[in-house]
């Protein structure tokens, strides 16, 4: 059996340096998506593009992509890409290669499922084979193209632009960059209402809300060939929905929107799940029997789930009643009209229609209404409506004559034999193969080391902790052990004014320990400064009833001050009208995180002659200063730091998190506080603002601590990382956390204020007063 570790693993050195240290980055991720033996395909691949001699981006590409592809879609995805991008290999550059790779993650999370996603990868193909110049600035342009579009309203989009723009490369460029009125013409006519990854997740809860249960729901693009799409239809433990919904308008522009739209469908879908079978006997009924079995079967799962949940039944009726009025008056001797008026008669007991076939159908649906529970009845009634429409002689045609109503599935799962094994679901509960052991068992009889949860007949859960021959518990011990997956976030590109979607890769690393005693000998040194901080802390206001005097709309008037109004009338002055006093609850509702720029620079020694005293050290002796103080007050506090090697390397530390005490091993972390690498300061925030926005704080701010402007080894142009960073705090203060930067540069001046705002920056041109300032600043800014 293969083995899970890397260190196992053969071939590692044909990879070169930088990207064998992405591998290792990734490879944690990577075991949790991969089997064994596909974490040996996976590096495989990784060196069969090295081979290619391309270069290390292509390569890193794939090593970062292939993880986030094999866990939003499986392993099959990832390697599929993979062999795409071998067949592209010929006809284009490493850089289209790369990100064709980069952007996967943005198209498996768009498209949700599978085989859109393969569809998608020859889509790719196709368009670099007709016209090569057009797919790197639509592969730029991804993230934004598959928010508002299909996949098949993609492949039309491209397909206008490649006939209209072949032979002039300039507005076939501007066309896939978004930069013509063509293109945004054509966009607007291809965009759909209500895209199903937008409300996916919505779904899964309407539905769970429903029935107690989970239901796996996954697109089908019925749109890739046709505007209309495919039908909603069931297939083993899955929901295939269409993966775009418009709204549904009548004539007299009644309409139903997308979302309410995808829930009547997903809800009539689930209906069948709970309530029908597969029913052998109709498996070989003619067509037209199959059809109205299947109308009947519809009508009786839901009088089900409308006694159950009263409120569907308006919603499917409302739909049903457009889908008839939408009706044409040619279509009286044809069935497919009349399944749609049978569905609404059923639906709703008001609506008039004196077609001898709907009237047949309410007189056998009342039949059905006594027993809902019994399918039978509703099998002998569709097998009745078949007979009865051969009698009237009307028209039938399998392919023609469907129901229109678009939350209606086709049925299929009803008369189709299912699968004697059942599709493996790659998101599927493993609950069913877990076994509670005893001690002595796991010991006697586990062998098996490093095997995945994939290639295992079960998985043992020891029922009991296990400890360690120095008594601590092995979770607590692996727990500490493990690491967390790589972070994707997007960097703005000032150029084109687009983000660059899974452009940065956060890593976060374990800190290095030091020793807590180190920070203890800060604070005694500074003693005389935190003696000043005491009385600053206790100058803050504190928790509890505040009484403010001098207020005109008060609680209650302050007689001091309403006699000396008095006074002033009588002697003929205008009397100060603030005579009332205000009584008010006062709460310190506070998060604060301090970000510590650890590039190298941090190293430089500030100091003369036998001063060895570095910014590292003085930004240490400010994070403890500060960490001291804030614990004084009582806020919520955490303290991170950060570096970068390249835009897939941005390494992120935690010495302190919110929920941690500030005791012995926060105090280490400090202590072992290192400085290396360059500054992506953009990705960094954007990390440490996801962070923020998940603490329930009511004012949440950010310090940021750096020696320079934001620079990496692998950007040149010194005002794209600074337009990032700018970008980056834009968008924080969208999510409501305040983001203030204290800066060591001298040089800052020249950009700080335009990146973090003309209150929001303060230059030391002192460096040896940081560890004075730093707490003064946060106590003075949160009063």
């Amino acid at each position: 059996m293969s083995s899970a570790r890397l260190e196992d693993q053969e071939r590692l050195d044909e990879l070169g340096e930088s990207a064998r240290e992405i591998l290792e980055i990734n490879w944690t991720d990577a075991t949790r998506v991969f089997s064994p033996g596909a974490l040996e395909a996976y590096l495989d691949g990784a060196i069969s593009l090295q081979s290619l001699g391309r270069g290390d981006e292509l390569v890193i590409s794939f090593i970062e992509s292939a993880p986030q592809v094999a866990r939003e879609l499986g392993t099959d995805a990832a390697f599929e890409m993979l062999s795409t991008a071998i067949k592209m290999y010929s006809k284009t550059s490493a850089t289209v290669l790369a990100l064709m790779f980069s952007t996967a993650p943005v198209a498996a999370t768009r498209l949700g499922e599978a085989s859109l996603f393969q569809s998608y990868l020859s889509l790719v193909n196709n368009i670099l084979s007709q016209a090569p110049r057009a797919l790197r600035p639509m592969l730029a342009q991804l993230d934004h193209l598959l928010e508002v579009l299909t996949l098949g309203g993609l492949r039309r989009w491209a397909t206008w632009g490649i006939n209209a723009h072949r032979n002039d490369f300039d507005a076939l460029d501007a066309y896939f960059s978004l930069a013509s009125p063509d293109a945004e013409a054509v966009l607007q006519k291809e965009r759909r209402g209500t895209l199903f990854v937008d409300v996916q997740r919505r779904l899964v809860l309407y539905l769970r809300a429903l029935w107690a249960r989970n239901f796996l729901m996954r697109p089908t693009s019925g749109d890739y060939e046709s505007r209309e799409g495919y039908r909603p239809f069931i297939q083993g433990p899955f929901i295939n929905l269409p993966d775009a919904f418009d709204d549904y308008v009548d004539r007299d522009d009644t309409r139903v929107d997308g979302v309410n739209l995808y829930r009547a469908t997903a809800a009539h879908c689930a209906g069948h799940m709970i309530y029908s079978d597969f029913d052998a006997e109709s498996e070989e009924a003619s067509k037209l029997q199959q059809t109205f079995i299947g109308l009947m079967e519809d009508a009786r799962i839901e009088t089900l789930a409308g006694a159950d949940f009263p409120g569907l039944v308006p919603l499917w009726t409302r739909i049903a009643r457009i889908a008839v009025n939408r009706h044409d008056e040619t279509g009286e001797d044809r069935v497919g009209p009349l399944l749609d008026r049978i569905a609404l008669a059923l639906l709703d007991p008001s609506y008039s229609d004196d077609h001898p076939l709907v009237t047949e159908a309410r007189v056998a649906f009342a039949a059905i209404d006594e027993d809902p529970s019994d399918y039978e009845r509703a099998r002998e009634a569709g097998l009745d409506l078949a007979r009865r429409a051969d009698e009237l002689g009307l028209a039938f045609s399998p392919s023609q004559d469907i129901p229109s109503i678009p939350y209606r599935d086709d049925n299929r799962f009803l008369f189709e034999k299912p699968e004697s094994a059942v599709d493996t679901v790659r998101t599927g509960n493993i609950d069913d193969k877990r076994r509670y052991v005893s001690l002595m068992e796991m010991l006697n009889t586990l062998d098996v080391e490093n095997i995945s949860a994939e290639a295992a007949d079960e998985i043992w859960v020891l029922g009991t902790e296990l400890y360690d021959n120095r008594g601590r518990k092995y979770s607590e011990i692996f727990a500490e052990d493990r690491t967390a997956s790589p972070v994707h976030y997007h960097e703005w590109d000032y150029m084109t004014q687009l983000e660059r979607p899974f452009w940065t890769t956060i890593n976060e690393k374990r800190p290095t320990d030091g020793d807590p005693e180190t920070i203890d000998a800060i604070l005694e040194r500074h003693k005389p400064l935190v003696r000043r901080l005491k009385y600053l802390i206790e100058g803050i206001q504190p928790q509890g009833v505040v009484r403010e005097k001098k207020v005109e709309d008060g609680d209650q008037i302050d007689i001091n001050a309403a006699i000396n109004a008095m006074i002033d009338m009588r002697m003929g002055q205008t009397p100060d009208p603030r005579i009332g006093i205000r009584t008010r609850l006062q709460i310190r509702d506070l998060s604060v995180m301090l970000l510590i720029d650890l590039s190298e620079s941090t190293n430089d020694a500030i100091g003369h002659g036998d001063d060895e005293t570095t910014v590292l050290d003085l930004a240490r002796e400010a994070a403890t200063l500060l960490a001291d103080a804030i614990h004084r007050v009582g806020d919520p506090f955490a303290i991170h730091g950060f570096d970068s090697n390249g835009r897939h390397d941005v390494e992120y530390y935690r010495f302190k998190d919110f929920e941690e005490p500030y005791g012995d091993t926060a105090k280490a972390r400090l202590a072992g506080m290192t400085g290396q690498l360059s500054t992506r300061m953009g990705a960094a925030i954007r990390h440490a603002g996801a962070q923020m926005r998940q603490r329930p704080s009511q004012r949440k701010l950010l310090l940021m601590l750096t020696d320079g402007e934001p620079s990496d080894n692998d950007v040149r142009d010194p005002q794209y990382l600074r337009h990032d960073t700018k970008k980056a705090v834009e968008e924080l203060h969208r999510q409501g956390v305040e983001t203030f930067c204290v800066t060591l540069d001298p040089n800052a001046d020249e950009y700080v204020s335009r990146v973090f705002g003309p209150k929001n920056f303060m230059v030391l041109d002192h460096v040896s007063r940081l560890p004075e300032k730093l707490p003064a600043l946060y106590l003075s800014m949160t009063k």
